[in-house]
């Protein structure tokens, strides 16, 4: 009765919605509705699966995998809203609602995944797998191992404690997240000296003359988000101030604070650790990796250990360089810092190569760069995007587009989410509303990010930096607006872990391109375009650090795994665990009580745990992929269109080292990054 009460109640998540395409009403729906639709969406699904398993007819794929594979559509609806705007607008109350349905979540999928008669109808037909084939096969193979890898073959005892580490995980997860938001916003530099803010450009002090006006204080306030960070430390010429700014970024989430994720840290490794001796693995890395390109950890560390061979001598020099400089202006006995990096490297660059990320910001007005980005997918794809006002939206900083295909037809609901707010974690990511599937329901995508703001008498002027990072998103989206799948679960960006950043860092090598450059980067006063002296420049300074980038991202390759190849508990100090796990890759001097775990939202909360390699593994692919547009030219229709239907509209369906090798012809390796990077092999 109980159920049937909940089945019946109205919501405004359950679909069909009788709005364009579809798409979330957003503005009827309130956090009140977002409870009962998860328990009744729970509820739902479970007599849908009820009703497969008590099928008295054999288990085949029609009665058995598909129907599993639709199960749950208002569960999906209710927790894809909740998940996304956990991320993109959050409350207190959002908040609490997301405690309040973590453990129901939780609970019901171990509940699905160790559902003995649902297990043993799936693996019937599993056991027939070689009657399939195509899109058909890659499902059942994916679904049977999920339940396998969730637990469904161990006993009553290990079945039990599954559900107890997952449950715990899930919850976990979420503190971490939320601490780490609520750390970000909690700290403000609060300036109302003005001559402590020398070098500062305008558009960095209109922004903090402008928050300290929203928050009623005098002066200026800079906050930890990147738009306030980020020059921040690279123009302040204020020493005392730089360091108080990169000790406060730091310091988020430190053992001991307000926010403290040190402990949820070694809770969540030690958890991931015994779920993976569980199931079987020596580690957690060994786990994850099992479901990854690089299929184990030698291949990882091979990588890894490839790229600190390739990069790091010259990315010594490059600090070295740097340090010289500082010391040159200050004195030999300059104690060169972390907080100095940034400045002085900034400076090192405008020297070398008359280029600085404030001199182009005039050229990337935020429309402009909207319609040169959206342009680029036209010049390749022959797809448009469409401003549509009916389109309801989240915030009222969101745009909606529909996007459509060459011939007209409707492709997908483009969502893009440009400005930093208080409810909205920091970072860019792409997200889904709705995935494709049967190559008829158009997927609704999302691209958030944190991008400089306008203010009361600037329009947003983006660095080049904040282009690339759109360049990227946008590669992402392109890869679920182009989905053309049978199966949800396999579409778009559903791919393997370290495949799914290639289409995302594809898009990035556009940013030093001249004929891109020259479709949208003009002065948004004047209109002159970008000149191409500028443009050269940009060019030639692109390697500017380069084997610094690498190596840093190598550090945080080599702390993940660190962390997720454990194979005792762990009962140490997080910091100095983190200290030794990086050291091969050490650059610069460590501060006393920064500590990067306790807010590396990647591998903690954001799904990348043995995982973050992912990155440089996927770079790798894209610059040989890259390299043929290079050879066959960068807009080129016929190159963009086998990029499309090889790799974009192809989602998980097939193993992603046959697609890659299916476009280019060959498999990828480091040469291609290398040469790119302006490095020869060693």
């Amino acid at each position: 009765m109980q159920t049937h009460l909940l089945m019946s109640a109205p919501t405004p998540l359950r679909p069909p919605y009788h709005t364009p395409h579809d798409t979330y009403p957003f503005p009827l729906i309130h956090i009140d509705d977002i409870l009962p639709a998860i328990k009744c969406g729970i509820a739902e699904e479970d007599e849908e699966i009820a009703r497969i398993v008590g099928n008295p007819e054999p288990p085949t794929f029609d009665n058995t995998i598909v129907p599993f594979e639709k199960a749950g559509l208002l569960l999906d609806r209710a927790t894809t809203y909740m998940y996304n705007q956990l991320s993109a607008e959050t409350s207190d109350a959002l908040d609490a609602v997301a405690q309040q349905a973590d453990p129901l979540l939780s609970a019901h999928r171990s509940d699905v995944m160790l559902n003995e008669a649902l297990f043993n109808r799936i693996k019937a037909v599993y056991e027939q797998r070689d009657r399939y084939e195509g899109e058909e096969r890659m499902l059942l193979e994916r679904m049977y191992e999920n339940f396998e890898r969730s637990g469904a073959t161990l006993d009553a005892t290990g079945k039990k404690r599954l559900r107890e580490i997952t449950a715990k995980l899930s919850s976990l997860s979420l503190q971490f997240q939320q601490n780490l938001l609520a750390a970000t916003n909690a700290y403000e530099l609060h300036v109302t000296d003005e001559s402590r803010l020398a070098g500062l450009p305008e558009t960095s002090l209109s922004q903090a003359k402008q928050t300290a006006d929203e928050r009623g204080k005098d002066g200026w306030c800079f906050t930890l988000h990147a738009p306030s960070y980020v020059p921040f430390m690279a123009y302040a010429e204020d020493r005392d101030l730089r360091r108080e700014m990169f000790e406060a970024y730091g310091r988020r989430c430190i053992a001991g604070s307000e926010h403290d994720n040190a402990g949820i840290v070694a809770e969540m490794v030690n958890l991931r650790l015994e779920m993976a001796r569980l199931l079987g693995y020596s580690t957690y890395a060994d786990y994850v990796l099992k479901r990854r390109m690089a299929h184990d950890t030698a291949a990882v560390d091979k990588l890894l250990d490839d790229l600190l061979t390739a990069y790091k001598p010259q990315a010594e020099k490059e600090v070295e360089a740097v340090s010289q400089l500082a010391k040159s202006e200050q004195g030999a006995g300059f104690d060169f810092m972390p907080w100095d990096f940034a400045f002085y490297a900034r400076k090192l660059k405008q020297a070398r190569f008359d280029i600085d990320a404030e001199m182009l910001r005039p050229y990337f007005e935020l429309s402009a760069v909207i319609k040169g980005v959206f342009g680029l997918a036209t010049k390749l794809y022959g797809i448009t995007f469409k401003r549509h006002a009916d389109i309801p939206v989240y915030h009222p900083d969101v745009v909606a587009y529909e996007v459509n295909d060459a011939d007209g037809r409707f492709l997908a609901v483009l969502y893009a989410d440009f400005h930093p707010r208080e409810g909205k974690q920091g970072g860019a990511w792409m997200t889904n509303y709705r995935e494709e599937q049967n190559g008829t329901d158009r997927p609704h995508v999302a691209v958030v990010m944190n991008f400089t703001r306008p203010t009361a008498d600037k329009p947003a002027l983006l660095t080049l930096s904040e282009v690339e990072t759109f360049l990227h998103e946008f590669g992402h989206a392109l890869h679920g607006i182009f989905a053309e799948t049978r199966f949800a679960s396999l579409s778009g960006t559903n791919v393997l872990w370290d495949f799914v950043e290639l289409p995302s860092q594809f898009m990035e090598n556009y940013i030093t391109e001249k004929d891109f450059l020259n479709t949208f980067a003009r002065h948004y006063q004047t209109g002159e375009p970008m000149p191409d002296s500028l443009i050269e420049r940009i060019r030639q300074s692109r390697n500017f650090n380069v084997a610094y980038g690498c190596i840093r991202q190598v550090s945080f390759g080599l702390l993940d795994m660190a962390w997720h190849t454990l194979t005792a508990p762990f009962h140490g100090d997080v910091r100095t665990f983190e200290r030794e796990a990086w050291a091969a890759a050490r650059l610069m001097p460590e501060t006393p009580e920064a500590c990067m775990t306790v807010q590396f939202s990647h591998i903690m909360s954001g799904g990348y745990s043995a995982g973050y390699y992912s990155y440089k593994w996927a770079e790798v692919l894209d610059a040989d992929a890259f390299g043929l547009f290079k050879e066959t030219g960068i807009f080129n229709r016929e190159t963009a269109a086998q990029f499309r239907s090889q790799i974009l509209s192809r989602g998980g369906t097939e193993d992603p080292a046959v697609m890659f090798r299916r476009f280019r012809g060959r498999d990828a390796s480091i040469a291609a990054l290398m040469t790119r990077d302006g490095l020869s092999r060693q």
